[in-house]
């Protein structure tokens, strides 16, 4: 797997066409699943546990260790929330994959591992290290780079593998609410209660704003131009 290693700031109005898209895409999922009176399958707790493997224990205790506990939350939820989705992508995916990738994916974002780099690419090289540090298999580790590195790619992310599709999802729904016409409320409503975001909205906002003050070039720069923030705000998630 061809590695990526930077993560260049998009245009907005490119931006602008992928975030319009994706608006008319909601509109149109939520009037077809409304005409065809389509259920949404609930996904109980049992299918987003965390994986019982020696490697997803320590990927977790990393996250603990560093981060504050409303990043540490959000990443098991954003991972909740893929698993929730799994029906969006057409292929099989790796569970433990998916796992560490999700719970890592903002390592980036905190003093540990910030090497002055958009925070996507100093987390991506944080849990490349973290896996070769547990003797991961290198296609295993290269897609746990790539998951992280994209997980915020908009327009590309969720025509990539599944595991990549999968976490710009979940994160995306627990972030900005996107995507949550595809949760059962009652997954929600669990997922919350077994990961309570502990005024997320917040923390995540003050992390933001001192990425692009500190790195104006980093790619969350133009989103944050176009309101993300706001979109922050406006997430209907409690």
């Amino acid at each position: 797997m061809s590695l990526t290693h930077t993560k260049p700031a998009p245009a907005k109005s490119c931006l602008l066409c992928h975030f319009v898209h994706t608006d008319l895409k909601t509109i149109g999922r939520k009037v077809r699943r409304r005409i065809s009176r389509e259920k949404l399958n609930f996904v109980a707790k049992h299918q987003y546990r965390v994986p019982d493997s020696a490697a997803c224990t320590q990927a977790l205790e990393l996250v603990r260790q560093h981060s504050p506990e409303f990043l540490l939350n959000h990443g098991l939820r954003s991972y909740a929330f893929a698993a929730a989705m799994a029906h969006k992508v057409k292929q099989p995916f790796d569970k433990e994959v998916l796992f560490m990738g999700s719970v890592m994916h903002d390592l980036g974002l905190v003093e540990t591992f910030d090497r002055g780099n958009t925070f996507e690419v100093d987390g991506a090289r944080a849990a490349l290290d973290f896996c070769q540090s547990q003797n991961i298999d290198s296609h295993r580790a290269e897609l746990i780079h790539e998951m992280v590195i994209h997980h915020n790619t908009v327009g590309h992310a969720h025509k990539m593998a599944p595991e990549i599709a999968l976490l710009h999802f979940g994160a995306g729904a627990d972030v900005a609410g996107l995507w949550l016409d595809e949760i059962h409320p009652d997954t929600m409503r669990e997922v919350i209660a077994e990961f309570p975001r502990l005024d997320f909205k917040r923390g995540m906002q003050v992390l933001l704003r001192d990425q692009i003050r500190r790195k104006p070039d980093s790619y969350m720069a133009p989103m944050i131009e176009l309101g993300f923030l706001k979109k922050i705000d406006n997430n209907a998630l409690p």
